[in-house]
């Protein structure tokens, strides 16, 4: 069951992988990155990751994470290059690619309207630790879910016949009225 159902399920697809073996933090914000991205746009940006092109801005999970200039471009200053997570949500947008052409949707309009990371059931292994203790050493799976629709193409706003109006302060509104009275 998905958390959130499509508003017109006949434009949209869905995909989902459960307990997939990728950090969820790292996940997490590789979604948030391409959230209302179109499919193609989502795609050739994780390519880019992948080859640390273009960086994934890490905004709620970012303790200890360093601070990286391709950040800028996204007004955040922390940011990594999750490789995995970008070659896991590319895997899980295909499947949904060729669910969509399965349902007879037009690919090149599909869009990502919802994308949810979950948290998933730890797996445990042992670390062995001083004095013949034995500790934990889990991993963080994910749940990842998508559902993508399609969108109308966006049109251009109509040009309007008059230019932005420049912004005049109060001090030189005051100004020009004092001219006006002398004048």
């Amino acid at each position: 069951v998905y958390a959130v159902e499509p508003d017109n399920a006949t434009k949209s697809c869905k995909a989902r992988g459960s307990n997939l073996r990728v950090h969820f933090k790292n996940t997490r914000e590789s979604a948030q990155a391409i959230k209302n991205m179109h499919i193609r746009r989502a795609t050739r940006y994780l390519k880019d990751v992948i080859d640390k092109k273009q960086i994934i801005p890490f905004r709620r999970y970012s303790g200890g994470v360093g601070r990286k200039a391709q950040c800028k471009a996204f007004k955040h200053s922390q940011g990594r290059w999750p490789k995995k997570s970008a070659e896991f949500l590319l895997q899980l947008l295909k499947n949904a690619e060729s669910n969509a052409e399965l349902k007879g949707l037009d690919v090149d309009t599909l869009a990502i309207e919802h994308i949810q990371v979950n948290r998933a059931p730890h797996m445990r292994r042992r670390t062995y630790r001083a004095h013949g203790r034995i500790g934990p050493y889990m991993s963080s799976p994910c749940h990842i879910e998508m559902i993508l629709t399609e969108r109308d193409q966006v049109v251009a706003r109509a040009e309007t016949d008059e230019a932005p109006k420049k912004k005049v302060s109060k001090k030189k509104l005051a100004r020009e009225k004092m001219k006006n009275r002398e004048g």
